[in-house]
């Protein structure tokens, strides 16, 4: 099924003005069931058996334009891999947003995420990659879109990054990604981490996992990202309690040694952060901020190394720091009004911030 109502989900990303081209090639591939396209990069020279990255743009983007962003393609020079980046079409979706909350675009071997699986598979064979070094990232419904890869086909994949995204399981249709968007469903670990599971008969190892999100995001709740590190945390045998913290480039990061990782911006609103002293360029949500998201990811990933030293920008002002504790606690507010508790998974991001001083009550 392909949806094409009225106006879905068109606060995700808005279109932004067409970029520069990229060096993105079109390709062929077949079985095709989710109707999507194909655009690669591979550098030239590039030895047999490099890693392979795949990018999912958000909506309103497209596939070259988000690369010229946040700069994929660039570092695939420096570091020596291969870019697979596929995009929606608007026949698909009208504001070409990947279909994370349709049940036929999100099963295995169907719809979107079959179409996308059979791209890694062909660009793999066709480039001798190296199966094992696997890796994919995604903004928003591009994220949400690579939450869907990571539980349906794991095995595919020894890591992922989720910007600005959603957890895989948290919608089924059009009304609860919009439900799930203003805050993730309350569910524990074990209950998001049962929903992988269920996805397909992978029984592990599972990739590892990079979690971006802005702590001013009003497109996607900011629970989002504390219910996908509950989701990965239960996958992994990982306590939550038990995560490493500290400060890099402005971000927050909690970390559970190489499996999964957490950053929190506490000035960044919806969007791919980006320094463009390192990587990409700024555009419609795609935002500098001082860090590179992407060069962070690979590192992570054991891709590429870490730029040189720039200089750190400004703190953020004391009124974006009121902003970020009411953005934080409006959930919070929500839930004791009610007469519960917050649970420590949706507590978690919140409480990091307390801890580093930039929240103080």
């Amino acid at each position: 099924m392909r949806f094409d109502g009225p106006g879905v989900i068109s606060n995700l990303l808005e279109t932004g003005p067409a970029a520069a081209a990229p060096p993105l090639a079109e390709s062929a591939f077949d079985p095709n069931p989710g109707n999507l396209r194909m655009f690669q990069y591979v550098p030239q020279g590039l030895k047999p058996g490099a890693a392979l990255v795949v990018t999912l743009h958000g909506c309103g983007q497209t596939a070259g334009g988000y690369d010229l962003g946040v700069g994929w393609c660039a570092l695939a020079d420096q570091s020596g891999f291969a870019v697979l980046a596929p995009e929606q079409k608007a026949v698909n979706n009208p504001n070409t947003c990947f279909d994370w909350f349709n049940p036929e675009d999100i099963t295995r071997d169907s719809g979107e995420a079959a179409s996308i699986a059979t791209m890694v598979r062909s660009m793999v064979e066709a480039h001798r990659l190296d199966p094992s070094r696997i890796f994919i990232t995604g903004l928003s419904a591009g994220g949400a879109m690579t939450s869907v890869m990571l539980a349906t086909y794991p095995e595919l994949f020894v890591g992922g990054a989720i910007i600005a995204g959603l957890p895989y399981g948290a919608a089924q249709n059009v009304r609860d990604a919009l439900e799930c968007m203003r805050g993730a469903p309350l569910r524990t670990p074990a209950q998001w981490g049962d929903l992988v599971r269920a996805a397909s008969d992978h029984k592990g190892p599972w990739p590892r996992i990079s979690v971006w999100h802005g702590a001013l995001d009003a497109t996607v709740n900011i629970s989002n990202a504390q219910a996908i590190a509950a989701q990965w945390s239960d996958l992994h045998g990982l306590s939550l309690a038990a995560a490493r913290q500290e400060l890099v480039d402005g971000a927050i990061r909690l970390s559970w040694g190489d499996q999964l990782e957490v950053y929190t911006l506490p000035a960044l609103g919806h969007g791919t952060p980006i320094d463009s002293r390192d990587l990409g360029e700024p555009a419609p949500f795609i935002l500098e901020a001082g860090i590179s998201s992407s060069r962070r990811i690979a590192q992570f990933w054991g891709l590429a190394s870490i730029a040189k030293q720039v200089p750190v920008r400004g703190e953020p002002r004391p009124l974006a720091l009121l902003e970020i504790e009411a953005a934080l606690l409006v959930k919070g507010s929500d839930e004791s009004s009610k007469g519960s508790r917050m649970p420590k998974a949706e507590n978690l991001i919140w409480r990091a911030l307390k801890m580093v001083g930039l929240i103080r009550r």
